[in-house]
């Protein structure tokens, strides 16, 4: 049985606006199968509980989606196993998720149930001094982002101020036509967008490797770069919006700084994608193979002499954006840190091994949703 492809994304992030959410996104709940929502405080086991389902799941041939937490992005937020319609997601906060549908479509999985409250509350103090630390290193870090995103926002300024308007929205105009070329509207159905990130700003800095499990299915991609204020945003919501008019699905994943803004764009039903590649977001079409890429340099429309005018004022732009990502980074790091020493707490206070056996019942539910939807080619016995 060949194993299935796994995607790798981020159903929050930690921005310029504070820490924003995706999670509806994940699953359509009025679509879904079974939706597994796992409670409990940290170090309790909520991501390898989910994380092994999903690895099992691989290994019997089906897609599986690993969304990634921005807070540590070696643990997982949740797992969608998109063909039987089936989710698992840490529903604690700060995407503090509860059941919509009670029973008919999701259920709580409270893996507080397994620990030694005993254990817990000896270390009530520490542990609420420890939670008010931890909020605090947030704010913090929000703050620096914040403050960065007022940098960016006058480094930008410079570049649009100096782009030539009308040989961009030629070679815009150029590119949007040649996505759309020949693709015919779809209005038999609703069209579905879905927003996620890519990418996020984690105690590691900024994660892009995740990309290329997004585009395995993609035959052309649209590579759009440019410096800061030459319009790569404003490119990709063309192409959105224009997908959007055609009746076209979309997968929008957006920037992990700014979420109001979309760093790539993925047309599932036309296997078309555009992606914004300019630094920090870094990758080789050629790692992908029977991928043709296209690339349009939005910086090439840049009236340089006109630049040069701001070249002091961009380049201190340039360093103090960067001492705040920085240092908005450093404290999510701290902060990672932190949960950490929380996790501490609870550790030794959890039966994991009853755990494992709650996955193994949970895993077992999760192959009789598949075997309603396959029949028996994917199923034997959980294992």
């Amino acid at each position: 049985m060949a194993k299935g492809n796994l995607i790798k994304v981020f159903p929050g992030g930690n921005t310029c606006k504070g820490f924003h959410s995706f999670y509806d996104y994940i699953i359509d709940d009025a679509d879904a199968t079974r939706i597994f929502i796992i409670k409990g405080g940290p170090g309790v086991g909520k991501s390898t509980f989910m994380r092994k389902i999903g690895e099992t799941m691989l290994e019997r041939g089906f897609d599986v989606e690993f969304h990634c937490c921005s807070s540590d992005n070696n643990s997982l937020d949740g797992v969608v196993i998109p063909a039987i319609k089936v989710a698992l997601i840490d529903g604690t906060t700060p995407h503090i998720v509860d059941p919509k549908n009670p029973g008919a479509v999701d259920e709580i999985i409270y893996l507080g149930e397994f620990w030694d409250e005993s254990r817990v509350r000896k270390h009530k103090e520490e542990i609420l001094k420890t939670n008010a630390r931890l909020k605090r290193l947030y704010r913090t870090a929000y703050s620096a982002l914040k403050e960065a995103k007022v940098i960016r926002d006058e480094w930008e300024s410079y570049v649009s101020e100096s782009m030539i308007a009308n040989r961009a929205n030629k070679a815009v105009a150029n590119l949007i036509q040649a996505i759309f070329n020949g693709v015919a509207p779809r209005y038999e159905r609703p069209a579905k967008v879905r927003h996620l990130f890519a990418t996020a700003i984690t105690p590691n800095g900024i994660v892009t490797g995740h990309v290329e499990s997004l585009l395995h299915d993609v035959q052309q991609l649209y590579a759009i770069c440019g410096e800061p204020g030459s319009g790569v945003p404003q490119v990709l919501a063309r192409i959105t919006d224009m997908a959007y008019s055609k009746g076209l699905h979309t997968q929008l994943y957006h920037c992990p700084f700014n979420p109001a803004n979309i760093d790539l764009v993925i047309l599932p039903e036309i296997k078309v994608a555009a992606m914004n590649v300019h630094p920090p977001h870094t990758f080789d079409p050629s790692s992908i193979p029977n991928l043709t890429a296209m690339k349009l340099n939005l910086s090439n429309f840049i009236d340089q002499d006109k630049l040069s005018i701001y070249a002091h004022e961009i380049s201190s732009a340039t360093y103090r954006y960067q001492a705040c990502l920085d240092r908005a980074v450093s404290y999510i790091r701290q902060a990672k840190l932190t949960h950490d020493y929380m996790e501490s707490f609870y550790v030794p206070a959890m039966n994991f091994d009853a755990i494992d056996a709650k996955r193994q019942d949970i895993l077992q539910r999760i192959l009789n949703y598949a075997n309603e939807y396959h029949g028996q080619e994917h199923i034997n016995t959980a294992g």
